[in-house]
């Protein structure tokens, strides 16, 4: 084998995660996301296997949870079978349906504020609203955050401590998820069925956006 063919196949093992590559040579920081189609299958799965799971609503945040950490597995090259979803969805699931009552709670709650702001009833609407609407987007918020940060070592509640440090000291990123979260709400909102691909987008921008590369100030 020619020299620039040894140094191609070694770019690929690098890119691959397969290994070991020679000196020079560095291993992909992601190289399960270097197959972009297989990636965006992955996707898909996850956000199947979240919309199915979240069918209660109270049971979203530990969907979400063993989602994103599915999608890391699959990024690291690391094992990421469907078993390891439901592996991490046992373990997310005691602390995260109380995530998830609460979420709801504050959810319907919101939205009620927010009909009622609309009805003219009540003196201030269109303040009542805005916070309404400020409210839901900080719920999805908290939610996203705190199911990137579970882990079954720290649980939830640690996740729930950090998540305002989290989203303080990253605002791009919380611009980010937000945008995210629009986006699943609006196609959602046009079309049904993509909710499937809407959660599993948000699951992988949600495993994403922590890990991107940043401007060094």
């Amino acid at each position: 084998m020619s020299v620039r063919a040894e140094e191609r196949a070694a770019k690929r093992e690098a890119l691959s995660g397969a290994g070991p590559t020679p000196e020079g040579h560095e291993i992909a920081r992601n190289p399960g996301a270097g197959a972009r189609f297989a990636l965006f299958g992955e996707v898909l799965i996850v956000g199947l296997l979240i919309t199915v799971v979240s069918l209660p609503l109270v049971t979203l945040p530990a969907a979400l949870a063993a989602g994103i950490r599915h999608l890391r597995r699959f990024a690291a090259a690391e094992e990421s079978h469907v078993r390891t979803f439901f592996r991490d969805l046992r373990r997310a699931l005691p602390g995260g349906l109380v995530v998830g009552l609460i979420a709801v709670v504050a959810t319907l709650v919101l939205l009620l504020d927010i009909d009622l702001a609309r009805s003219g009833f009540l003196p201030g609407g269109p303040v009542i609203e805005a916070v309404g609407w400020a409210g839901l987007a900080a719920t999805a918020l908290v939610v996203l955050t705190s199911a990137t940060l579970w882990t079954p070592e720290t649980g939830w509640r640690a996740a729930i401590r950090a998540t305002p440090h989290a989203l303080a000291a990253d605002p791009a990123g919380t611009a980010y998820l937000l945008a995210t979260v629009v986006f699943a709400v609006v196609v959602t909102w046009v079309l049904l069925p993509l909710l499937i691909a809407a959660l599993g987008c948000t699951a992988l921008a949600a495993m994403a956006v922590p890990v991107r590369p940043r401007r060094r100030g």
